[in-house]
């Protein structure tokens, strides 16, 4: 069964926005609110820990959420993405601002490593990194997991930025082929095979790392 996407259900969103374009002003709220933990997910596990240190996710939250309130009446004029797409996007660049304005390297936030000590939050990405390495994962295995969870970051913050962010957002943000092809404005084949080479790609990582951690055991 498909994991479940930390964006809320596109159907509900859609009316939302069609009853904000009648000029339903309640339905303004509700539609933001929708994605409020979403948004508030997506910013925990992307924004930099440096950065977070000194900046509350809920703050950006709240500020992507105002920025949305003040554009959408264009939105709503020229839906050119689904809602849930374009409110990460404002949520994407927001973060790109705070790595600029604090003097975080100049690297976009997808070259940033937010992801080396975050928790993945989901069962997914755990039943992802056992199925690359090729090991059972059970409930009771609390250790087993924890080094899987770490061997994991660790292969996923040394792969290129396109391959790390095709991952993520199918793995973490459980988007479809056809939304991921959508918020890279890439074909839906290309978004496949891009993240098709990114899996090969992050799985040769855990095989090497799975056979130097057996060899220095066997030392």
């Amino acid at each position: 069964m498909p994991e479940k996407s930390i964006w809320p259900e596109h159907e509900v969103t859609q009316q939302l926005v069609q009853a904000v374009a009648d000029g339903n002003e309640h339905a303004v709220n509700d539609l933001m609110n929708r994605h409020r933990d979403a948004l508030r997910r997506l910013i925990h596990f992307r924004l930099d820990r440096k950065i977070s240190a000194r900046v509350d996710a809920s703050d950006v939250v709240q500020d992507v959420l105002l920025e949305a309130n003040q554009r959408l009446k264009d939105y709503v004029a020229n839906p050119v993405m689904p809602f849930h797409l374009w409110v990460r996007q404002l949520a994407k660049d927001r973060m790109i601002d705070l790595h600029r304005r604090h003097h975080a390297k100049k690297r976009s936030v997808d070259k940033e490593q937010p992801l080396q000590r975050r928790k993945f939050g989901d069962q997914s990405s755990l039943n992802l990194a056992a199925q690359l390495s090729d090991q059972e994962l059970t409930p009771a295995a609390a250790t087993i997991r924890k080094e899987l969870e770490e061997r994991f970051l660790e292969a996923l913050s040394q792969i290129d930025d396109d391959d790390r962010e095709i991952i993520v957002m199918r793995h973490i943000e459980h988007l479809g082929n056809s939304e991921v092809a959508q918020a890279l404005d890439l074909s839906p084949a290309a978004a496949g095979m891009r993240y098709l080479r990114a899996i090969r790609r992050l799985k040769t990582i855990l095989t090497a790392t799975d056979e130097s951690e057996s060899e220095k055991r066997s030392e």
